[in-house]
């Protein structure tokens, strides 16, 4: 039975997704059941592509991230693909109507990482856009199920909010992204000279993004409103972490929060979504 083999790479997506990521996968769960498979299988899809440039050193990467992009579109267009991940995203682009230039942005960005070291402010708002507004984009067009007036309301929010996760990333990941890949995604910054005005400004952009992308956050649907929600505050949680932080022990060693305090956060979260605090 066809349901059979599309339940199994279901099943597949969510795995990526606990696997890869305890809080977004902590967050996933709260969504409502009408949209969470969707965010699993969206999840999935932009894991495996990120794994590709990322991870799969000693590999032919451009070569893997083609056909990955071929057999994406292959399983958009056939409406079903033998990767279970591809199978499982073409039935949310499907689903909920994500475009195809939200997909080919996203996969730009994956391969300006192919061989993309610096960045110049252009560059670095384009790679941004693709690697984190999009996806933002592709999870809104699920949250709102089909409410294009609602879609539109909340695209400018939804990117922010991606880009606040994003640079939030950069920050966490300076040290391995500079020292293992050779990358700088902040324009304008000399990483051996790396300082705490330099981060500042950067933590101002941050604080602008979380501003507008909460504003959206509190007009989604109640079905995907506290799932978003406990997204936002685990990131806002690292994010003051990482303002704690001197700029050179940013460079020394990748920011985490235990586990522990996650689930904290997210006990916090759900007694104040509980007594509409939120």
């Amino acid at each position: 039975m066809k349901e059979l083999f599309d339940n199994v790479s279901l099943q597949a997506s969510k795995i990526t997704t606990r696997s890869y990521s305890t809080s977004f996968s902590l967050g996933t769960r709260f969504l409502g059941p009408s949209v969470r498979d969707a965010v699993y299988s969206i999840y999935g899809f932009v894991r495996f592509a990120d794994e590709i440039v990322d991870s799969f050193h000693g590999y032919d990467k451009e070569r893997l991230l083609d056909k990955f992009r071929r057999d994406a579109y292959e399983a958009i267009e056939d409406r079903i693909s033998l990767n279970p991940i591809l199978n499982s995203f073409q039935h949310a682009v499907h689903n909920y109507g994500i475009e195809r230039e939200l997909i080919d942005t996203f996969l730009e960005s994956m391969r300006m990482d192919l061989d993309k070291k610096n960045y110049s402010r252009q560059g670095y708002e384009q790679y941004i856009l693709g690697s984190a507004e999009v996806v933002g984009l592709m999870c809104l067009r699920v949250f709102v199920q089909g409410d294009d007036e609602m879609y539109n309301r909340l695209q400018q929010p939804a990117m922010r909010l991606g880009s606040a996760f994003q640079k939030i990333n950069f920050l966490r990941d300076m040290k391995a992204d500079f020292a293992e890949m050779g990358r700088t995604y902040f324009p304008g910054i000399d990483m051996q000279n790396f300082n705490d005005n330099e981060k500042k400004r950067i933590e101002k952009e941050i604080e602008e993004d979380f501003a507008e992308g909460y504003a959206g956050i509190i007009q989604l649907p109640k079905n995907s409103r506290f799932g978003v929600y406990m997204a936002y505050v685990y990131f806002y949680q690292l994010f003051k972490k990482i303002e704690r932080t001197q700029a050179i022990d940013i460079l020394k060693a990748r920011i985490r929060i235990p586990n522990q305090h996650k689930y904290a956060i997210f006990v916090e979260s759900y007694l104040k979504h509980s007594l509409n605090l939120i």
